[in-house]
């Protein structure tokens, strides 16, 4: 390769990581909630996903205790935005 072909590929690389760089640190900050880390939520807290995501239903689903909104989002997929700490 061309030294010139070289240092035209180092400068692009350079302006494109400074552009991702700069999107990451200007990205919103993260809004939702964590997974409680109380005695009801702390059983959860060893099981695969899927198999903590189907317990999710026996407090959150429509007349339970802790129903969620109407407007919340997949309610099959608990943990893709809620994280477990």
């Amino acid at each position: 390769m061309k030294k010139n072909t070289v240092v035209l590929l180092n400068i692009l690389f350079v302006t494109l990581a400074g552009v991702i760089l700069i999107f990451l640190f200007n990205a919103p900050e993260v809004t939702t909630p964590h997974v409680p880390k109380d005695k009801n939520h702390q059983i959860f807290s060893g099981m695969h996903k899927k198999e903590a995501e189907k317990q999710c239903e026996q407090c959150h689903a429509q007349g339970r205790k802790y129903p969620l909104s109407e407007n919340h989002p997949p309610k099959y997929r608990c943990l893709l935005c809620h994280i477990r700490k």
